[in-house]
């Protein structure tokens, strides 16, 4: 049974909450003002925390700064409920860290979707927590420093980022490492010519940026999400401190970075050898191959990247692609490409 903290000074608001979310099931928790709420919030750990922005003693956005400080409470989902509706309000309750808003007056249903919405994506991230690092206790067995990790990835705040949204900027300095828990990332190089050269693609359960920290460097090229995804970050600072405490986490980044390097030799001599052709059907199994749940044999690629993954100009790929087509290999519409012989295309690339 679902635990909710109710923080509303408006007694019949906050009744009137707490005898619904009593009807539908869940143990409810109340307060009247945001100090006594950071309290309760701290004593019963609640799974997920209702908050008025407006409010004597402390506001929401006080009770959600205190609450982020604590790591027993930082990662409680927190869904404001306010009369403010202004842009720049809502604004800035998203960027301190809320999860949602509801703005008064809301109906039932507003309010136990928010509510049904936060929890389910809550245990969706857990079960992401238990599975992101079993194929590495499979082979090794559990062993501490992986659990360390485990928890690690389980307390630190996930940041979204909108389709092309800048992650890292080439130049910039590295100040830790991503874990992508959904969506796709690119990361390109700009040539001296301008043109775009991608130097790699990441998805759910890959780390990002674990060579530049490790070489206490720059980032040597740009990080751009692919679509809207979803990162983990973790301080430079605790993962020293992991590799230097346990050696099972050394040897999972190890291998990480010894996989990553070979990636990328297997892509630099394509890319200094191969015919056009090769290229893009080696980018094209790869692009295919990285999907978890390929709908109808369909990817989703736009030709400027697909040009910065093979090495070679827009144009060429789409005469490449018209060729592609015209030999019953690929159905194109937009960006959207449907493979037709996947075992030909393999078969070119190889």
């Amino acid at each position: 049974m679902s635990k909710v903290l109710i923080i509303e000074d408006h007694n019949d608001i906050r009744e009137n909450i707490v005898e619904i979310l009593t009807l539908s099931g869940y143990t409810v928790f109340q307060a009247n003002n945001g100090k006594v709420g950071v309290e309760s919030a701290i004593l019963n750990l609640p799974d997920i925390i209702l908050c008025d922005i407006m409010m004597p003693e402390l506001d929401g956005y006080g009770v959600l700064y205190l609450l982020n400080k604590n790591p027993e409470t930082s990662t409680i989902p927190f869904i404001f409920i306010t009369a403010k509706s202004e842009r720049p309000d809502l604004r800035k309750a998203m960027e301190m860290g809320a999860d949602d808003y509801l703005t008064k007056p809301f109906d039932d249903m507003e309010l136990l979707q928010a509510i049904e919405s936060r929890l389910n994506k809550k245990k969706s991230e857990q079960d992401f927590y238990k599975n992101a690092l079993a194929s590495n206790e499979k082979e090794n067995g559990p062993k501490q420093g992986i659990g360390e990790l485990k928890k690690l990835i389980e307390e630190h705040v996930h940041r979204p980022f909108k389709k092309n949204q800048t992650i890292h900027y080439e130049g910039d300095r590295a100040v830790g490492i991503y874990l992508v828990i959904s969506g796709k990332v690119k990361t390109v190089k700009m040539a001296e010519d301008g043109r775009e050269l991608m130097t790699g693609i990441y998805h759910s359960n890959d780390f990002l940026g674990i060579n530049t920290i490790l070489c206490h460097e720059t980032f040597t090229d740009t990080a751009t999400a692919l679509e809207d995804s979803e990162l983990c970050f973790f301080p430079k600072e605790e993962l020293e401190e992991l590799l230097k405490r346990y050696p099972d986490v050394a040897e999972k980044f190890i291998k990480i970075l010894s996989n990553e390097i070979r990636s990328k030799d297997t892509h630099l001599l394509l890319l200094a050898y191969q015919s056009v052709r090769k290229r893009i059907a080696e980018s094209l199994v790869k692009l295919f191959d990285l999907e978890d749940e390929v709908q109808a044999n369909s990817i989703k690629v736009t030709r400027d990247d697909l040009a910065a993954m093979s090495g070679t100009a827009s144009e060429t790929v789409s005469r490449t692609l018209t060729e592609f087509r015209n030999e019953g290999l690929i159905e194109k519409k937009g960006s959207h490409i449907k493979v037709l012989d996947y075992n030909k295309i393999c078969k070119m690339k190889n």
